[in-house]
């Protein structure tokens, strides 16, 4: 049985770890779930059966293990702290750029061109190739479709109508 828990656990694992390194967030937040599963069927093929471990329950022998039940518990409070925490983040995405996906910026490109830390964005242009330079193109393309269409400060915010407040 236990290795029967072992092989879903490991299947929850590989699941959970392809879905977070995606890039939507609504995918982010379902591999968190799968491996947050996986650890708490880690934690529960850890334990050992027997009575509740309670003073007096009976011999020490025959008591179950409260550590890995302490630890499941904690595992689940803190994934849905972190879950609701994503969801928030998808759903200000969401609101902002109508898509989940996290975009990229000129610093991520400049880590996947191996350049290491953040250099000025001139002298990084200089040295892109052909490929890169459409990248680029296709990134800036895809911030302007995505700005944010904001009212000017100076504006007066809009009075309720039919007089309701």
């Amino acid at each position: 049985m236990s290795v029967l828990l072992a092989a879903a656990s490991a299947a929850l694992f590989s699941m959970g770890t392809y879905l977070v390194l995606q890039r939507k967030l609504s995918r982010i937040i379902i591999g968190l779930g799968l491996l947050t599963h996986g650890a708490n069927l880690l934690f529960i093929t850890a334990g050992r059966r027997g009575l509740p471990a309670l003073v007096g329950a009976g011999d020490v022998d025959e008591l179950s293990d409260p550590l890995p039940q302490a630890l499941m518990l904690t595992a689940i409070v803190i994934s849905f702290g972190v879950t609701a925490f994503l969801l928030a983040l998808a759903y200000r995405s969401w609101l902002l750029t109508d898509d989940d996906e996290v975009e990229h910026d000129l610093s991520d490109l400049d880590i996947l061109l191996g350049r290491g830390g953040r250099e000025d964005d001139a002298d990084l242009l200089e040295r892109l190739d052909d490929h890169d330079t459409d990248l680029l193109e296709r990134l800036d393309d895809h911030r302007r479709d995505h700005e944010l269409h904001l009212p000017p400060v100076d504006e007066p915010p809009l009075e309720p109508e039919d007089g309701a407040r």
